[in-house]
């Protein structure tokens, strides 16, 4: 079907959902250059340290992803309503938080590298370079937390070209610092971590000047407003942000003890569920890019006090999901083997994986939900029912891979995924059954 055949709202979710598709796909790719890099600079030793510094700004980095997203909802909301000042107040108290977050973690640098490494545990050679790693990277946290604010405040606008735009254009000038501050200059190792620093800098500049364009366009488009302008609470951000963090942090645990039971289950089940979870991550790919859409667009419905708007939209992004979820589930279902093949030459990893074949078909289908009521509601600016939600569906996905017992011959392997799939189906029923009662009660506009 092409995009003149689909229906307005149809066409809108397309426009939002490409640019963040093709920014999910592309910025990995781009982004193994470092891993490449690394990998030849003569010792493994260079390539393990920059995975596990990498890993420990990330995990910084992801829990303070409700910059992007709070900052999301609550610029759709404003921008539906035509209230410009608001909008530009919610991005001001956006880059605020997020240069007094960064700002903490330099200060406290030293006791945040030695928890992380405790958690972490490397080798005596790798820890060593990946302290080093951090602590270069880490005076990029104000570059890489307002860039977060900054996108969050386009897809807010209905712009998810810009953010695309930065973190594509970002990935490139990091390969081409990092190859010449390695290879030309002659850092070596540290060069990689000079190149991430300079380019997340670079990225905040051009988020930074597409931000002034955008809003000198504003001003002499001399938009109106409906109503006296408002500010942005700042006690309706913390407690927006607080829900949004504890999410997040359900999700890293979740995340972190698929990690952990798997290595207990051995190699060749670490390497398969290592392997199932790429399918997890390649649709995910996608329905983030939904995910936006909805934030933008319910987030703009409801800024408008546009029912019939917000019906049409929800509406629209489930139909859109559930086509989705059914053509990956033919993807995985049909090719899992051939894709499996392209990901490991071990024929064991490849044999474990085939077992589990139930379950990566069944990917799509138990997630879609999750990715698009997230959104939803992220657009709606109801935090409350996620951070509830993912902690029940949390709470779940522990209680199966922990403490129920499993009749019949199960292996542990498929043990694993049905409790990280029971996880992912919960959250998108519970979050599915919040929205139904709030709309019966007439409680979201």
């Amino acid at each position: 079907m092409t995009e003149e055949a689909l229906p307005p709202v149809g066409r809108r979710i397309i426009r939002l959902a490409l640019p963040a598709i093709i920014n999910n796909i592309t910025v990995p790719l781009l982004g193994l250059c470092d891993t490449a890099v690394a990998g030849h600079l003569g010792n493994a030793v260079f390539l393990g340290a920059m995975s596990v510094g990498a890993m420990m700004l990330n995990v910084i980095f992801w829990l303070c992803g409700f910059l992007r997203m709070g900052t999301s909802g609550l610029t759709a909301q404003a921008f539906g309503a035509g209230d410009a000042a608001l909008g530009r107040d919610i991005l001001r108290k956006s880059l605020m938080i997020a240069a007094l977050i960064s700002a903490s973690a330099i200060i406290c640098r030293a006791p945040l590298l030695a928890l992380l490494m405790k958690t972490v545990g490397a080798d005596p050679d790798v820890a060593a370079l990946a302290e080093r790693y951090f602590m270069i990277c880490i005076w990029g946290a104000p570059a890489q937390l307002g860039m977060m604010a900054v996108s969050g405040w386009f897809i807010g606008r209905q712009n998810t070209v810009v953010p695309m735009t930065v973190a594509i254009g970002v990935n490139v000038v990091n390969i081409a610092l990092s190859l010449l501050l390695v290879f030309g200059i002659g850092l070596g190792f540290t060069g990689i971590a000079a190149g991430t620093l300079c380019a997340g800098w670079t990225g905040l500049v051009a988020a930074l000047l597409f931000v002034r364009r955008e809003l000198r366009a504003e001003r002499q488009s001399q938009q109106a407003h409906r109503g006296q302008p408002q500010r942005a609470r700042w006690s309706r951000f913390f407690s927006l942000n607080a829900d949004l963090f504890f999410r997040s942090a359900c999700i890293m645990g979740v995340s972190l003890a698929m990690t952990a039971v798997g290595a207990r289950l051995g190699e060749t089940a670490l390497a398969a569920n290592a392997v199932i979870m790429q399918f997890f991550l390649f649709f995910s790919y996608f329905m983030d890019g939904f995910a936006f859409a909805a934030e933008a667009l319910v987030g703009k419905a409801a800024g408008a006090r546009d029912v019939a708007g917000l019906r049409s939209s929800v509406g629209a992004l489930l139909r859109t999901g559930a086509v989705m979820s059914m053509i990956f589930l033919f993807i995985y279902f049909g090719g899992a083997g051939t894709i499996t093949a392209l990901l490991t030459d071990s024929a064991e990893v490849r044999d474990t994986v085939g077992s589990l074949h139930f379950w990566v078909t069944a990917l799509p289908v138990v997630s879609v939900a999750a990715f698009i009521f997230d959104g939803i509601f992220i657009g709606l600016a109801m935090t409350r029912p996620l951070f509830v939600t993912t902690a029940v569906a949390a709470a779940i996905f522990f209680m199966i891979a922990f403490m129920l017992p499993f009749p019949g011959e199960l292996p542990e392997e498929g043990m694993l995924w049905c409790a990280f799939e029971s996880y992912l189906l919960a959250r998108g029923i519970l979050l599915a059954g919040v929205y139904v009662k709030l709309q019966r009660k007439s409680l979201i506009l």
